[in-house]
């Protein structure tokens, strides 16, 4: 068991927020890309191989071929701050921090974390407890629940927790891919940017994919992409053929969540659909995955095909819609859990009533 924080007695009750992203490396090297990958790609979570089979391929052939191609991909999105995703994240914790002030006294202590990287989910946690937490809400920052994302979030999570001799209470949000602000912040984004340019010939929303055995084995990330891309087209008013959802972000032989985004792109640049938006709403900040593959190599693939016009729309980023709902998902889930601030007095007298039964400081 890991020591625990020093307690005093007659100190407030602490509620805390953990918001939790995938991760990223550290740096856009190959160096830093390695221990990366392997932490990522070594979750049963992710790649459901056998081990006996995928560490070979994975130790013999990926770590010493793939880290130097994804720095080159990272090295063109990198931001002077750092990586998008962790940029984004650290900003979207400080804005609902403020967001939250406005809205409920005393304010949760509210910080992120990283499934695979840093700022580490145990490092986190560990820190959240020292600074008193005894109930803590997490909230991974996928809209849509899958096995390989969400769960694997909370895999680590109840591992720290595991190794914690005084574990705090502990509720988690499984998703929020319907979430009526959520929705309606995503179709705002996109009239925004159709304000500014008009709209297209066809919207693509484009989700993160998944192998197609995690839906036959019962996964629903499948389903809520569905859900989300149906009700946003319904928010925006558009008729089935002027939008098209797909997966992205394939790898390996085994056949993924289909449409498949790049092949979907090049089809429709060969249909002469002159001008293509795209969105990512199982994002919601821009990373690798946006900024790369859909804005860069989604843009060149339809090009390319035949199309003549491409732009990718933002993920929600520090839009304040987003902020908004993420602020309104969080009070929804920490009913009961948020009371008034005990004051000095009532502090001063519990420590008291501690200490004349033996009670240690």
């Amino acid at each position: 068991m890991t020591p625990e924080p020093a307690y005093r007695h007659g100190t407030p009750d602490q509620t805390g927020i953990l918001l939790i992203n995938l991760g990223t490396p550290d740096a856009p090297t190959p160096e830093a890309l390695r221990p990366y990958l392997k932490q990522f790609l070594s979750n049963p979570r992710v790649v459901e191989i056998p081990q006996w089979i995928w560490w070979p391929i994975l130790n013999g052939v990926i770590l010493n071929t793939r880290p130097k191609k994804s720095a080159e991909k990272y090295a063109q999105i990198w931001m002077p701050e750092g990586s998008p995703l962790k940029v984004h994240t650290a900003r979207q914790t400080s804005l609902l921090r403020n967001e939250l002030a406005e809205r409920i006294q005393p304010v949760p202590l509210i910080e992120y974390a990283m499934s695979i990287g840093s700022p580490s989910i145990g490092t986190v946690l560990s820190m959240m407890k020292e600074q008193g937490c005894d109930r803590i809400l997490v909230l991974p920052l996928y809209p849509q629940y899958a096995s390989s994302s969400t769960a694997s979030a909370f895999d680590e999570v109840f591992t720290q927790l595991g190794g914690m001799r005084n574990v705090p209470a502990l509720r988690t949000v499984r998703h929020y891919h319907d979430h009526p602000g959520y929705i309606a912040a995503l179709a705002q984004n996109v009239r925004d940017h159709w304000m500014k340019i008009g709209s297209p010939g066809k919207l693509v929303m484009s989700f993160h994919g998944i192998p197609r055995s995690s839906l036959d084995n019962g996964d629903p990330y499948h389903c809520e992409c569905q859900k989300t891309g149906r009700l946003l087209a319904e928010s925006l008013e558009l008729d089935s053929n002027q939008y098209q959802i797909c997966f992205q972000s394939r790898f390996g032989r085994a056949e993924w969540l289909r449409p498949y985004t790049a092949a979907t792109l090049e089809q429709l640049g060969k249909e002469n659909v002159g001008r293509v938006d795209v969105i990512c709403p199982g994002f919601v900040s821009d990373c690798l995955e946006t900024l790369e593959e859909i804005a860069m190599e989604g843009k060149t693939i339809f090009m390319q095909a035949g199309g003549r016009e491409f732009h990718y729309i933002p993920c929600l980023n520090e839009r304040s819609e987003w902020i908004n709902v993420l602020a309104d998902i969080a009070l929804e889930n920490l009913q009961g859990w948020l009371g008034l601030k005990p004051n000095e007095a009532q502090l001063a007298q519990s420590r008291q009533r501690a200490l004349s039964v033996g009670a240690g400081d």
